[in-house]
């Protein structure tokens, strides 16, 4: 049995086709493909992405999408590695072909000097916990959108000439955070090309806020994936915003903000988030503190939305 690197156009002929019915979720199959190309294609993909398959001769019995990102932890960097769409096709199941796959790809990474891996598990996290992963703070808030403040602001939908406002008010409340995913200028174009629907709070042409998001009318709610505000804001300006990205929808919903972010918020309902479950590894002592700083923060979750994959 070895890993082998699957180019993307192999895993969209023989893995796609196994993993929509799981993952594609209203996206047509079309859409499906054309997103994972897409990636694979981005100036992010090229650098930091590949798909990797288990071989066992020249049978393709385990699959994984694999990320690069790097963490900042107080003053250090630390290199992750990310797993994605761990998947073994029916006929080859419960034979341990997965653990065999991601034990390897740790051992790999660990030599090649990651200091943490990470994935959001969707199902089984137990299994994830027997090769070393930790399961981390995954919860989700829940808020009545009439308990925002409702205040007057310009806001517009996004727009390609507002990405540098965006990213200066992401760095601004990132800097809030003892630790956190750090973004690089292709982290940031993969998180363009994926956002499809986002609203702008503007002083003059300038960005005072934003918010990336769905209106999910069959759920009464705004289905929120990521705010950030300037500096010289005032405190009313994101619940502002999220009021009026809610509109006749009775509620805001989405994964618990950072901390920083999560003060800007009124009090809401939270819950333990049971899909998407954020875990962690680690590869080395500086992954072993980030995780310990991680899972003693209750005030929010590590990372956005966005940030999943």
């Amino acid at each position: 049995m070895r890993l082998r690197e699957i180019s993307a156009e192999r895993y969209v002929r023989e893995v796609l086709p196994l993993t929509a019915p799981l993952w594609a979720a209203r996206r047509t199959f079309d859409e499906y493909v054309a997103q994972a190309l897409e990636l694979a294609r981005s100036r992010y993909g090229r650098r930091h992405y590949r798909t990797v398959g288990l071989y066992d001769g020249s049978k393709l019995v385990a699959s994984f999408k694999r990320y690069e990102r790097t963490l900042h932890h107080g003053r250090r960097n630390i290199e992750a590695i990310g797993f994605g769409a761990v998947f073994t096709p029916l006929e080859y199941r419960g034979r341990g072909y997965a653990s065999v796959m991601l034990a390897t790809s740790l051992d790999a990474a660990r030599a090649e000097g990651y200091g943490v891996a990470y994935l959001f598990s969707d199902i089984r996290p137990q299994f994830y916990s027997e090769l070393g992963f930790r399961a981390l703070p995954s919860r989700e808030l829940t808020l009545r959108a009439d308990a925002l403040w409702p205040r007057r602001l310009s806001i517009t939908t996004l727009e390609s000439k507002d990405w540098n406002g965006i990213r200066r008010c992401f760095e601004q409340c990132e800097r809030r955070r003892h630790a956190g995913f750090s973004r690089s200028s292709s982290v940031w174009e993969r998180i363009a090309a994926r956002t499809r629907h986002g609203l702008v709070a503007r002083a003059g042409r300038a960005v005072r806020a934003y918010a990336f998001g769905v209106r999910a009318p069959e759920r009464d709610a705004y289905v929120l994936d990521e705010y950030g505000v300037a500096d010289n804001a005032p405190a009313s300006t994101v619940p502002a915003l999220l009021r009026a990205a809610a509109g006749d929808l009775r509620r805001v919903i989405g994964w618990l903000p950072p901390d920083g972010a999560r003060d800007l918020l009124p009090k809401g309902a939270t819950r333990k988030r049971n899909r998407a479950v954020f875990m962690m590894a680690p590869l080395s002592d500086d992954g072993r503190q980030l995780i310990e700083t991680i899972s003693a923060n209750s005030s929010g979750d590590f990372c956005w939305a966005t940030d999943h994959i």
